[in-house]
């Protein structure tokens, strides 16, 4: 299931932005496709059911209910992390090896195109792409999720893929920051806002931490929740509009921020949009507050939003 030679699959209008890349050389498919794009292409492209969430039906029993004709289920906690720990947080990243041995055992080669979805707009889903992305491997998200697709789907378990070659790659360094880059980077937030917090409203204000051991956001970070870039209908806003989010918050360039959330999975969502938007490509710190909370020595911040950080929320959890 790969790209015909020598020919380059069109995408649709939410994925035109031709973004600047920096932290890899840029994958032939954009960040975000549409349903229509999909359709069109279903044949050139590996699809990837990666529902996930805290409570309630596991993102197999989900998968198994109803998914894309042919899409394989992506276990974000199997698949896409290691295992959990205080220090590294919820998802951390999962060795090269791992993961590549994961892309195998799910059909995914070195030359396949994916786009992947979940059930809520892609901020689970993000994770599977940020990271084929990060690697050089040509990955998109499906605008939208799951509710975007109008064709019929299937049920049941699915046919098991044959195994492919994918070939470890380490993560690259331009494309993450250590708990120790957050920290240098929140001391000089108040005028570069190089910090972004994707979870929701009150969980950087620190009012309400359903999962991590301490409440309130990184001293300097800024919120902009991954759920304010998302339409009532879970499609993408306008590039405009994402563009005014960001800057709202002081982020007009990709290439200084860092992003966080939970655990590293939303976050990831945070930095496709970016690109999408054309600000180009920030960095992900992976622990995420699952980490920084942990450490007790590391400092915490509590109180009100900065302006344009109201929106709704995001699962807890990721």
């Amino acid at each position: 299931m790969r790209d015909h030679p020598g020919h380059e699959p069109t995408v649709s209008p939410v994925s035109a932005i031709n973004a600047r890349v920096t932290a890899a050389a840029p994958p032939a498919l954009p960040p975000f496709v549409d349903a229509a794009w999909l359709r069109a292409h279903r044949a050139e492209v590996h699809v990837a059911d990666v529902r996930w969430q805290l409570q309630g039906p596991s993102g197999r029993e989900e998968y198994e209910g109803g998914h894309i004709p042919g899409a394989v289920f992506v276990d974000l906690d199997r698949d896409l992390a290691d295992i959990t720990t205080p220090e590294q947080g919820r998802h951390p990243l999962p060795t090269p090896a791992a993961f590549a041995a994961s892309m195998s055992a799910l059909g995914i080669g070195d030359g396949d195109a994916v786009v992947a979805y979940d059930g809520a707009g892609g901020i689970f889903a993000a994770r599977l792409v940020w990271m084929l992305r990060a690697i050089g491997h040509r990955a998109a998200l499906l605008d939208g999720g799951l509710a975007a697709w109008d064709a019929p789907m299937e049920t049941g378990s699915g046919t098991a893929p044959l195994p492919a070659a994918f070939s470890e790659v380490p993560w690259p360094a331009s494309a993450l920051a250590s708990i120790n880059d957050v920290a240098a980077a929140g001391e000089e937030s108040a005028t570069a806002c190089s910090v972004i917090d994707a979870r929701a409203p009150e969980r950087y204000r620190g009012e309400f931490e359903p999962v991590d051991p301490r409440a309130g956001h990184v001293p300097g970070a800024v919120n902009a929740p991954c759920m304010t870039h998302l339409t009532a209908d879970g499609t993408l806003q306008p590039v405009d509009t994402l563009r005014d989010q960001f800057a709202a918050v002081g982020v007009t360039h990709a290439d200084t921020a860092i992003a966080y959330c939970g655990s590293g999975v939303n976050a990831c969502h945070s930095l496709l949009v970016m690109e999408h938007a054309g600000l180009g490509r920030g960095r992900l710190f992976p622990g995420s507050w699952s980490s920084w909370s942990n450490h007790p020595e590391r400092p915490v911040a509590t109180g009100p939003d900065r302006p344009g950080t109201s929106g709704r929320s995001a699962p807890a959890g990721a």
